[in-house]
């Protein structure tokens, strides 16, 4: 079938609506600027959208649309979600048995009729509309929700909310019950929406972003961030103030930065949101974490870890002292393993302490600490107090400098396990990271047991999963053999195709990969003599046989359980 841009030309050309001249014209900026065809013969003033989407019904002999003399049926707005409709520039108009008519700009867009096709599971009969069109039909109609938090906060000023909360500090909500919130002020209700929907999408951060003409929302799911929702900028303060007072915060301050926490219980959970405001351009820029307790029951063989590097991670946590390290950059689910680790370790005959900044989690039975730095409460002041109090187990949230460094060190080797994290690329990187802090390295050879590195990847979702075919010579360059990948995966490799359940994106879920180097006798001997961290990872891929970042995703590759996208994306070739 001819692509969409050269029957476009055959029938502007034969319909007389432009001259050859003014084509060559456009396809000489198109080819110097880029961009749309269609929109720079508009542009330039050589034919009107009007005059397109007439030739192109009658050319295609398929029927044309005004969607603005149109009403559309809002109850097919669920069946295909906004990030699709955007995508192809598309929109449902009706339903009649299981044929489905949707506006297309493009007609002859094959790939957008069979994937609505399958998302929808409905036969697709295609009509032309106008590009800007459609544009004002999404915006109109998927901007329902919007505008119904829009109507709430109509109703709503900054004293409105300061009166129902005030004083009241962090606050227990349960946002999943949004029904009963009804006879509470409507900013409540907006703020509560915006967290219950946040939680349904598995989000782990909420962006709430203070732009010039409006208040974006912004969701983070499995790593990604994604545009939820467009609020009035005229109900900024408000939505700032509401979430300032549920985490205990000065509303009145707007200059400094602010951190603080509340509260929810949504589906039977409960789920701690850590919240930090920004000043910036605008007005304040709120991030919320979302903190899930019960991921941390689930253990260190729940999180998505390959055998061999977690047996090598285990055996290091078996012995009663030195010190284990969980490097890689931010969002890497550090965090979530340390605690993984303590609470699987927390009996009554340990005494388990932490100093952290902040707190994410709070476990009972283990003594945490927040450091504050601004009142003289560092990691290393901190570290000092907690060792005079003859704890078993100690988590130091991040080694930042030398003093932090060299006082869990030392600990570790009269007689503590010391637990913490370094913001390096890889395990090897660590031991080169400490030195480089001033750490004696003999200091680093006797204490260090164990240094790690970890990654979060995406998983393929399960409800799109198909399989498909990967060219040799592109497995070969991310660094598989065909023999390899056919003796582990029999030569089947699968991707995610995109349904309602991923908001079409094909990954559903994250697990983690680990990079596990022990700390043995020819590892030691290396940091004595400096040997550079590159020399350090080469000795334990080829002695120990450790499996690099690369090499556990592309374990879980070749598994099925993520992409080779996913793989190049996550991790950077050995």
């Amino acid at each position: 079938m001819d692509s969409f841009k050269n029957k476009l030309i055959d029938i502007l050309i034969n319909g007389k609506l432009i001259t050859r001249e003014q084509l060559a014209a456009a396809l000489d900026i198109q080819k110097n600027i880029g961009g749309s065809l269609g929109k720079i013969l508009i542009w330039q003033g050589y034919v009107s959208q009007k005059d397109i989407v007439i030739a192109m019904s009658q050319q295609l002999n398929i029927p044309p649309i005004n969607l603005s003399h149109y009403q559309i049926d809002k109850s097919l707005i669920d069946l295909i979600p906004e990030k699709v409709v955007k995508q192809y520039l598309i929109m449902p108009i009706s339903r009649i048995g299981k044929m489905l008519t949707i506006a297309m700009v493009d007609p002859l867009n094959i790939f957008a009729i069979d994937d609505i096709k399958t998302l929808t599971n409905y036969q697709i009969q295609p009509i032309i509309a106008s590009e800007n069109d459609i544009k004002e039909a999404i915006n109109d109609y998927y901007g329902a929700a919007v505008e119904e938090i829009s109507d709430m906060l109509e109703e709503a000023d900054v004293s409105d909310i300061v009166e129902v909360e005030k004083g009241e500090g962090e606050e227990h909500i349960n946002v999943s019950e949004v029904a009963e919130e009804s006879k509470k002020a409507p900013i409540v209700k907006v703020v509560n929406l915006i967290l219950n929907e946040a939680m349904k999408r598995r989000s782990s951060d909420i962006h709430i972003e203070p732009r010039e003409k409006f208040l974006m929302v912004r969701y983070r799911v499995d790593g990604n961030l994604e545009d939820a929702l467009t609020l009035p900028k005229k109900n900024q303060n408000a939505i700032i103030a509401r979430l300032k007072i549920m985490s205990g915060l000065d509303i009145t301050e707007t200059r400094m930065p602010q951190d603080g926490r509340f509260k929810i219980s949504f589906e039977g959970k409960e789920i701690d949101f850590r919240v930090s405001i920004l000043p910036v351009t605008y007005g304040g820029k709120i991030v919320l974490r979302a903190l899930d307790k019960s991921s941390l029951s689930i253990g260190l063989d729940k999180l998505g870890f390959l055998p061999r590097p977690l047996s090598t991670f285990k055996a290091a946590l078996a012995r009663p002292y030195g010190l284990i390290l969980v490097t890689g950059p931010t969002g890497s689910g550090k965090s979530t393993t340390l605690y993984s680790i303590i609470t699987q370790i927390n009996t009554p005959d340990k005494n388990i302490v932490t100093l952290e900044d902040p707190v994410e989690y709070e476990v009972e039975g283990i003594t945490q600490i927040q450091a504050k730095p601004d009142i003289g409460l560092t990691f290393a002041s901190g570290l000092k107090s907690v060792l005079r109090q003859s704890p078993d187990i100690v988590m130091v949230g991040e080694i930042r400098d030398f003093e932090t460094a060299d006082i869990s060190i030392k600990a570790s080797l009269t007689g503590q396990l010391i637990l913490s994290t370094l913001h390096t690329n890889d395990a090897a990187g660590a031991i080169t990271r400490l030195i480089d802090m001033g750490v004696e390295p003999f200091l680093v050879a006797s204490s260090l047991v164990l240094s790690s590195a970890q990654r979060l990847m995406r998983k393929i979702c399960p409800s799109c999963k198909e399989e498909i075919d990967i060219p040799k010579s592109v497995l070969e360059k991310a660094g598989i053999t065909l023999d390899e990948a056919v003796g582990k995966s029999g030569g089947h490799f699968f991707r995610g195709k995109g349904c309602p359940r991923c908001n079409n994106t094909g990954y559903h879920g994250r697990f983690g990969i680990l990079e596990a180097l022990l700390i043995d006798d020819k590892v030691r001997e290396m940091i004595m003599k400096k040997s550079s961290s590159d020399d350090i990872k080469d000795y334990a891929i080829n002695q120990q046989h450790m499996l690099t970042l690369r090499d556990n995703a592309l374990e879980n590759f070749i598994s099925g359980v993520t992409t080779l996208e996913e793989v190049l994306r996550a991790t950077a070739k050995d």
